[in-house]
């Protein structure tokens, strides 16, 4: 069996940038263990696979190397992208089915395609001196500001330089396991003309550190959109590799915009 492969850099320009999303077209479903396998072969953070409904309409799931999860952002913008670019160059809007229920990209005039996800509004977490501590440890830092809860665990600082100077996971991956958790955002007011920074660790996942995360979009919005008094936010995700985002707090979807790059074109041979 042979499947078409595309890897699409994901809030990024140029190749190279932001964060890189296997995209595997599909005319039926393949079984669930062998798009695992697929995923882990490929071991980017997220390997997408869609199945086409009908005009506009498809199926789509998401793996990282380990598991199948229930929201990506990055690889959903990469999917539209392909299908705008590839697939179906007269749609201006394609909705995806998925396990967190009908998100949509809409084409950008610019290249940068418009997608709506779910809200994540965090809440406080109960102040823990003892979490704090061992999450600034795990990270080699100081202890954060504040934690929040919502999908992830996030840790909030007051200065970026700290977000920014993270060396990686780090033993993150010891404090998440006996709180049932498997992914920390790291944020931080924004510098250098964003509004907020950000970094992400699922090293449980295979992700030591996602380069670009869209999901985590969904919870730091509503935040600092609160926090910060203003709606839409542009957002700095300070990997590495590094990725842009322009986001938009309404209210019970986050809208988030970006680019994307193609890098390589392909065939998987099973």
């Amino acid at each position: 069996m042979e499947l078409k492969i595309f890897q699409v850099d994901a809030f990024a320009s140029r190749p190279l940038e932001g964060n890189p999303a296997a995209i595997v077209p599909l005319e039926s479903w393949l079984d669930e263990r062998l798009m695992q396998r697929i995923a882990n072969e490929n071991n980017l953070a997220e390997t997408a696979f869609f199945v086409r409904l009908d005009a506009g309409h498809y199926q789509l799931r998401w793996f990282t190397p380990e598991s199948e999860v229930d929201l990506c952002g990055h690889a959903t913008l990469a999917g539209a992208w392909i299908i705008f670019a590839h697939l179906d160059p007269a749609l201006g809007e394609v909705a995806f089915e998925t396990r967190s229920g009908i998100l949509t990209v809409t084409r950008g005039a610019d290249g940068r395609h418009v997608m709506s996800l779910p809200s994540d509004p965090p809440e406080p977490r109960a102040d823990d001196p003892g979490l704090r501590a061992r999450i600034a440890e795990a990270l080699e830092t100081t202890a954060p500001d504040t934690l929040l809860q919502g999908r992830y665990l996030t840790a909030v600082w007051g200065e970026p330089r700290i977000v920014r100077a993270l060396r990686g996971p780090g033993a993150i991956a010891q404090v998440l396991r006996p709180l049932g958790q498997w992914g920390l955002v790291a944020t931080a007011p924004g510098d250098e003309g964003y509004d907020v920074v950000s970094r992400f660790f699922a090293p449980d996942k295979g992700v030591p550190e996602d380069p670009v995360t869209g999901s985590a979009h969904c919870l730091l919005t509503p935040y600092w959109a609160r926090r910060l008094g203003k709606s839409t936010l542009k957002a700095r995700q300070a990997s590495p590799r590094g990725g842009d985002l322009v986001c938009t707090d309404a209210g019970t979807r986050t809208i988030l915009s970006g680019p994307c790059a193609l890098y390589m074109t392909g065939e998987i041979v099973v």
